[in-house]
């Protein structure tokens, strides 16, 4: 992400070349700390209570004080306002010591994504105890990310050793059998993404959570992962396995953009 604006609690906005985070702040001393990524859209931030929400609950899985929820709005319309594009990638960081709200550009190459779907590698996965809270220590999801893209694909899809597919390293995961929507449920070590809860809001199938095998994935009609920044992705292909993309994607995906355009 391209950082455009940069706002501090008790500081403002500040120069995004400006170091923000003390040296001896837990977030870097033992990668203590929660981050929260939101979306806007025409200058105003898509579902921000809800990402406030998960963003206080990823604090206290990690034993922080909660954010001040007023503040991280300040923040956000600082940086918002600071930038001359209006759709955005909105970033929360707190440390419990230190709010900072980042404000930067949408990767063009995500429509071009959407448009031929993910490749997606299966990376076997040992998930630790923070699996489900946002905290910045996400060295082991970017670490099978890279493995899947210096494998050839775009991305990696999560799977448990014994075979129960998780989620992708940051997004969740959706696959649609006939018409049925399958999502594994948040009983499991995954993120409880925004867009997921979205996604069972909105969608017009069925939709079953629970947890299932690789196997039954791979006999899906359609794949799609959804996350905040990207939206919903269609999935072209998981290792050797093709999928055609299919509808409840495209449909979902229109159907986030006019819920985000109202």
């Amino acid at each position: 992400m391209d950082v455009r604006a940069v706002a501090v609690a008790g500081r403002g906005l500040v120069d995004p070349r400006e170091p923000v985070f003390a040296a001896d702040d837990e977030a870097l001393l033992r990668g203590r700390s929660v981050f929260e990524t939101a979306r806007v859209y025409g200058g105003r931030p898509f579902r921000l209570d809800e990402h406030l929400a998960r963003f206080a609950v990823s604090a206290e899985r990690l034993g922080l004080p909660g954010p001040d929820s007023t503040a991280c709005r300040e923040l956000a319309e600082l940086v918002i306002g600071a930038c001359a594009e209006k759709d955005l990638a909105l970033r929360l960081y707190w440390t419990g010591r230190t709010l900072v709200v980042t404000a930067g550009s949408i990767d063009p190459q995500l429509e071009t994504q959407r448009a031929r779907g993910l490749r997606l590698a299966v990376v076997h996965w040992a998930t630790g105890a923070l699996a489900s809270a946002k905290s910045m220590s996400y060295a082991e999801n970017m670490g099978a990310q890279d493995a899947a893209i210096a494998g050839g694909a775009d991305d990696a899809l999560l799977v448990a050793h014994d075979g129960i597919v998780l989620e992708a390293p940051t997004a969740n995961v959706f696959w649609r059998e006939g018409d049925s929507l399958v999502t594994p449920a948040l009983q499991q070590p995954i993120l409880a993404g925004v867009t997921r809860a979205l996604m069972l809001e909105i969608a017009e199938q069925q939709t079953v959570e629970g947890v299932f095998p690789l196997a039954r994935l791979l006999e899906a009609d359609e794949v799609f992962l959804c996350s905040s920044i990207r939206e919903v992705m269609p999935v072209a292909s998981v290792d050797d396995k093709v999928f055609a993309l299919g509808p409840a994607a495209h449909d979902l995906q229109h159907a986030l953009r006019r819920l985000a355009a109202a």
